[in-house]
Order: C-alpha cells, then sequence, then structure tokens
C-alpha cells in the first residue's frame, strides 16, 4: 500500500458507512462534515476518486434506474472485497504513522469507530510512541550545543517540539476517553447513529 491519501480513505469510508452511496451522497456527508474545507475532497476529487477505485476493484458501480426527471442513469458504489481491505489498512496506517499531513490523520479520527476499542487504543499508543521518538530525536540531532549560536533557526526545532508535545497530548486524551467507554466502537452496537449526514437519498 502507498501512502495514506485522505481522499481515498474519506470516499471509501462515506461509501462503507452507507452500504452503497450515490456520488451525491458522499459528496454531501463530505461536505457536511467539514472535509471540503480540511482536505482535498472537493466534487470534482470526489467523483474522480469514486470513478478511479471502481476501475481498481475497490468499489463496485451499480448503474440504477434514471431519474424521474429523464436524466442518466445514477451510479451507486459499493465497497467490493479489496475495497474493504484497502479502507482497513489506509485508516490503521492513519492512525498509527506521523509525519503525514494533517488531512489524512483528520479524515482516520472522523472513522475511528469503525475499529475495535482496543485495536484503536493501540494504534494511536503506536503513535504515541512513534511522536516521543520524534520529540527525543530532534533534541539528539537538532538540538544547538551550548556554546553554539543558531539565532532564529532554532525556532524551527522549538516549533517542531511543540508540535510533538500538542500531538502527543492530544493522542494521549483520545486514547483516555477511549478506554474510559467513549463513543460506541465496531462491535458494541452502531457507531454511526445518530451521527449527521447529508439527506441525500
Amino acid at each position: 500500500m502507498s501512502a495514506v491519501s485522505a481522499i481515498r480513505l474519506l470516499v471509501l469510508g462515506a461509501v462503507r458507512r452507507h452500504g452503497r452511496a450515490h456520488g451525491y451522497q458522499v459528496r454531501g456527508d463530505l461536505e457536511l462534515w467539514g472535509a471540503h474545507q480540511w482536505s482535498s475532497a472537493k466534487p470534482g476529487s470526489i467523483y474522480h476518486a469514486l470513478k478511479s477505485m471502481a476501475g481498481q476493484g475497490l468499489l463496485f458501480a451499480h448503474d440504477v434506474a434514471p431519474s424521474e426527471a429523464g436524466g442518466p442513469p445514477r451510479t451507486e458504489y459499493e465497497l467490493t472485497e479489496a475495497g474493504e481491505d484497502e479502507y482497513f489498512a489506509l485508516l490503521r496506517s492513519a492512525l498509527r504513522s506521523v509525519g503525514q499531513k494533517v488531512d489524512v490523520l483528520t479524515a482516520a479520527v472522523g472513522f475511528v469507530v469503525d475499529l475495535p476499542r482496543a485495536e484503536a487504543v493501540a494504534l494511536l499508543r503506536e503513535r504515541l510512541a512513534a511522536l516521543e521518538e520524534w520529540r527525543a530525536d530532534i533534541h539528539r540531532h537538532w538540538t544547538p550545543g551550548g556554546d553554539e549560536d543558531w539565532g532564529h533557526i532554532a525556532e524551527i526545532m522549538g516549533m517542531w517540539v511543540h508540535t510533538a508535545d500538542s500531538d502527543a497530548a492530544w493522542t494521549r486524551g483520545l486514547i483516555e476517553r477511549l478506554e474510559s467507554g467513549a463513543y460506541v466502537m465496531a462491535g458494541e452496537g452502531d457507531p454511526w447513529a445518530g451521527i449527521a449526514t447529508s439527506d441525500v437519498e
């Protein structure tokens, strides 16, 4: 599997959430969740991703009856077995990894409830360990010695340390919330009951 793509994760997750969904439903859900603001999930990229992943065998395309207004047949998509595998591989990778674009982690957090609670916690603990290692690496290799003056360049390292610390604090908080029973996770009921989706049918 290549680097995690936020648009692939978002589209696969949105389709899976419905079981079968057409492009306008996927677009409506992602816009409702604000994904068009924090990711590349714009209308054109959503429809392109649907068609592309259908061509790759990750989605099955169903042509359904034309609209009553006489438009072309609407295509509904559902995940294939390969699509299901790809979705969970992307989700797990996004939750455990550091150094990816923020839209990838944001997308993964949006679908974290599709995992069993213990697995989600374990993946987040991997993420936390990687963040702590990154912070230690910064101090080992990118901190000026006592007799060195890096001037304003030292601000870069300060920014990295601050980023690692804040990301680690957020990750610890989510782990604690999950361990305390927050949210309905996979295997515990319907994780999506009551969660807002677009009302497009």
